[in-house]
């Protein structure tokens, strides 16, 4: 959609022109240090052969030392997995932990302004990943697709993989996959040492350099039977998101008889400020070989600030009794009308300040024995719990526009939107003209997650008829999920002084707004400059003369999911010969018991008029058997032959978009007033899927690799969200239409939506291909080198809203990294793709109701650069986002504006100290 920035980077320059010179990055070199004990770059490969050792000329270090290990990790698994690993402490090989994990063949990043944020697999969205911290589950009570990675800093990290075929052992959730993120374990490593770093980070669009401090200490003790890690960091971060979009359609018939129309436009910033600490620690005590304790701890804090800033034109409505717009459309085009005149609409000029304060902390306990005869004892004691208090406050200053405007999506590269000056200047929200205000709109959720897990399994060694070993294994789990939900309203007419005195305390917006400049970096026909209501004002100068709004509790949005799980499990560890090659392997099933029991609230809606009907209690009891198997055969001591074989299951997501009981909301804070109808979710069933991998994996020496592998998933019982309009609701006749679902009257809008499971089975095919090539051996110049996957999906669910659909499918993504580094230097450029996908209401704020959009393709490239004039000190730096590419989206077909975006570039710097 807009192409190219037209900023210059201005007091950038310093930042991108000194790393530059310095020639700076993510993964500096690492002179003479000490890998990691458990690094298996170096071990025996299963084939009876050893990696092949790189030569007195070559330096192997920095990010080719993560390719290295992580590949030589992903031979020695009997899974198909793919991972990527830190060279040493605190140097993880990316910025982020989406960064590093969207390297990863079958993996997208999603972003929120900007910020890489959640990932989905191998086409699934991003709620079937299973995310866990050492094994263990994470939780935050706030995830509301899926795990949050934006809240997790490398520091933390010394290792991540992604599981993509389970063994019994592994907790359920991972339909797509199960990524693990190993924290740093003391006793890997030579001490003392200690880290300490500091960067610089800036947002291109919201300016000046917000920090990060970190700190690391790791020693062992009694002759090193006795280690001990402490990690902390905080950072502050701010960025920004500019939207332009058309949320609302009218479907052909209501406006145009044969073409779409839009409903409605609008102008959308989002300024967000973060806040973050990280800390992690770990004691290891091994006083014999044979036993082990660890004691792992992590601490996450995330306190952030959005400020959203939108200005609404409509929804326009020509059967509108009482107010009709008048539209006249000018130009069709693909079945929609791209053209168009309106005239009398409603314009909303809205300010919502947002915190959202997020804590989550984890303790993880493990003994290892081994009390002799071939006998291993493996226990986890686990608690984990999230805390997030979310609040929100919008003041919405409303006025009519009689001479309306005119809307050209034409060119869906520059879109133009013209309408009354006094829009953009503040002028038009003055006394005479307003029509509604809402002096506070909002809610306020405080949720708690918790997941408390024991687990204890028995290894056996055996050596007989092809088994190495048998394992038996129990596991129980307690997870819940409560929130506690408040509105906090109070709208406003402006035709009734007396019942609403605070009118007379609303600012003028014209010269108190909040002025937002360079809107999209001005790409598309409107003024790039406009004033928006300033909320924080208006609610300190209205308190101050004694107007206040109460919390009241939202009873329909306040619910608590407990989920009782024991498993039990049972494996059987191959090492044998199969035509004299060496095959490994694992066969195994594990049957886990569900109690879940979801407390709601019956109520008529969430204002304080609708009171407390009743208590709900839904109890389910559902067991899975899920058998599994994966094996590896050792063709050559450089070919790898696999083949994995499983059922998996994933339970509804536990979050605070989950709505529990039915709703029936009627809302009075728009233009004019809506009805939503919701259905609750707590009857859902888990989505199984039986599931097929095979890959064939060829390793030649220095860490070059290629690799091709195949799945198919069969999903049954997915989650889909259906969109409706009946012809009559609690005596009210309405218009049947599912866009644009009104009364017959047109004076209010109804939203109905419901959550199903779809029982038909939908099929997901699809096939990856990575490679990792170090060109030593063709170059003169040592250190070059590339890495890179692609993956291409395809499913044959159903169209969106009517079945069970993989929401945020982009049948085609792939990466490349080329890079260069020797002992002092070092540059490296990722280029990442992903190719178009649909979204609905379900996943996109964008989309209204059961309509849908598709997010055009995106290619994003980021540029590290290193610099480390000694094995003590390194700096870093670089660029996220270089060619400036954002999330844009069309309606039917690519020559369809839906939304534009702009989130801009990320510059960074830093340096880093070890002693």
């Amino acid at each position: 959609m807009m192409y190219g920035t037209k900023r210059a980077f201005g007091t950038k320059g310093w930042l991108l022109a000194t790393s530059c010179v310095a020639a700076v990055a993510t993964i500096t070199p690492a002179t003479a240090q000490t890998a990691p004990a458990s690094d298996v770059s170096a071990q025996a490969s299963p084939g009876g052969q050893t990696d092949e050792t790189v030569g007195p000329d070559i330096t192997v270090t920095g990010f080719r030392e993560s390719l290295r290990s992580a590949a030589a990790a992903k031979r020695n698994d009997i899974r198909i997995s793919d991972g990527i690993t830190a060279e040493d402490i605190g140097k993880f090989p990316a910025q982020n932990v989406t960064e590093a994990i969207q390297r990863i063949a079958g993996v997208q990043m999603s972003n929120i302004n900007g910020r890489g944020s959640t990932i989905s697999i191998r086409g699934l969205g991003a709620q079937y990943a299973r995310t866990t911290i050492n094994g263990q589950t994470f939780a935050s009570a706030d995830f509301k697709d899926g795990f949050r990675y934006d809240i997790i800093q490398t520091d933390l990290a010394s290792a991540i993989q992604v599981v993509k075929s389970p063994t019994a052992d592994m907790d359920t959730g991972g339909l797509s996959g199960t990524v693990n993120i190993d924290t740093v374990k003391p006793l890997a490593y030579k001490g003392p040492r200690f880290i300490v770093g500091v960067k610089g980070y800036d947002s291109q669009y919201r300016g000046g350099v917000t920090p990060k401090v970190s700190g690391a200490y790791i020693d062992q003790f009694a002759d090193g039977t006795l280690g001990v890690m402490a990690n902390v960091s905080y950072q502050k971060l701010k960025d920004r998101g500019d939207y332009a979009f058309v949320k609302n359609w009218y479907s052909p018939g209501l406006v145009d008889p044969t073409n779409y129309v839009p409903g409605n436009f609008r102008l959308r910033r989002i300024d967000r400020d973060s806040k973050q600490l990280m800390a992690s620690g770990a004691i290891q005590w091994k006083p014999q070989p044979n036993f082990e304790v660890l004691l792992q701890g992590e601490y996450s804090k995330d306190d952030t600030r959005y400020d959203t800033q939108q200005l609404v034109f409509g929804r326009w409505d020509p059967k509108d009794p009482a107010n009709p717009s008048q539209i006249t459309v000018n130009h069709t085009a693909n079945g929609v009308a791209d053209k168009i005149a309106i005239s009398n609409f409603g314009v909303g000029n809205n300010d919502q300040p947002e915190t959202r304060n997020l804590k989550t902390q984890a303790y993880t306990g493990t003994i290892n024995w081994q009390p002799g005869d071939g006998w291993n004892i493996h226990a986890v004691a686990h608690y984990t719990k999230g805390d997030a208090d979310l609040r929100e406050f919008a003041s919405i200053d409303g006025a009519n526009v009689a001479a309306g405007g005119t809307l050209d999506i034409s060119n869906p590269h520059n879109v133009k939107f013209t309408t009354d000056p006094g829009v953009w200047d503040g002028t038009l929200f003055n006394p005479a003209n307003r029509t509604y205000f809402a002096f506070v709109d909002g809610a306020t959720h405080i949720q708690t997650a918790k997941d408390v897990s024991g687990q204890f399994d028995v290894t056996k060694d055996v050596g007989a008829f092809g088994v190495k070993s048998l394992v038996f294994g129990v596991k129980y789990h307690h997870e819940s999920f409560q929130t506690d939900a408040y509105r906090h309203d109070r709208d406003a007419d402006v035709t009734k002084p007396g019942l609403y005195p605070e009118y007379a305390f609303i600012p003028n917006l014209s010269t108190t707004g909040i002025p937002v400049t360079n809107f999209l970096d001005g790409k598309i026909g409107i003024p790039n400059s406009f004033l928006e209501t300033n909320a924080p004002l208006w609610q300190s100068i209205l308190a101050s003369k004694g107007f206040t709004v109460p919390d009241v509790r939202d009873w329909a949005n306040s619910y608590r999911v407990d989920r009782y799980i024991p498993a039990v499990y049972a494996m059987a560890n191959i090492g044998t010969t199969l035509f004299g090659k060496t095959l490994r392997g694992n066969v195994g099933v594990r049957y886990e018991h569900t109690h879940q029991n979801v407390t709601s609230n019956l109520t008529a809606g969430t204002d304080s008029s609708s009171p407390l009907l009743g208590t709900q209690h839904v109890i389910q009891d559902y067991g899975n058997v899920l058998p599994s198997a994966s094996f590896a055969l050792d063709l050559t001591p450089k070919l790898v032959a696999r083949l994995a074989l499983a059922k998996v299951l994933v339970r509804p997501l536990l979050n605070s978009q989950t709505q529990m009981a039915d709703t029936f909301v009627t809302d009075n804070t728009g233009i004019r007033p809506s009805v939503s109808v919701s259905n609750g979710e707590s009857r859902l069933k888990p989505l199984t899927a039986n599931q097929a991998d095979i890959s064939l994996e060829y390793y030649y020496g220095r860490g070059n690799s290629i690799s091709i592998a195949g799945f198919y998933k069969a999903v049954k019982n997915g989650t889909f969200t259906q969109f409706y309009c009946p012809t009559s609701f609690n005596g009210v006749t309405l218009n049947g239409q599912v866009g644009g679902c009104t009364s017959a009257d047109g004076k209010t809008d109804y939203n109905f939506s419901r959550k199903l499971n779809d029982n038909s089975v939908i099929h997901v095919k699809g096939v990856e291909f990575a490679a990792s090539q170090s060109f030593d051996d063709f170059l003169p110049l040592k250190g070059f080198g590339a890495t890179g996957n692609v993956t291409v999906v395809d499913a044959d669910s159903p169209a969106l809203g009517t079945g069970f659909n993989l929401r945020d499918l982009s049948k085609l993504t792939w990466n490349l990294t080329p890079y260069w580094e020797n002992e002092m230097f070092s540059v490296r450029l990722s280029v990442n793709h992903r190719s178009s996908y649909k979204q609905d209401a379900s996943t996109s704020f964008f989309v209204d109701g059961g309509q849908i959009h598709t997010v055009r393709a995106r290619t994003q490239m980021d540029l590290a650069l290193g610099f480390s004039p000694t094995k003590f000190l390194s700096f870093t730096g670089g660029i996220i986002n270089l060619n400036n590419t954002h999330e844009d989206a069309y309606q039917t077909t690519e020559d369809t504006f839906q939304m534009a975006s702009q989130t801009g570039r990320t510059f960074y710097l830093s340096a880093t100290a070890r002693f």
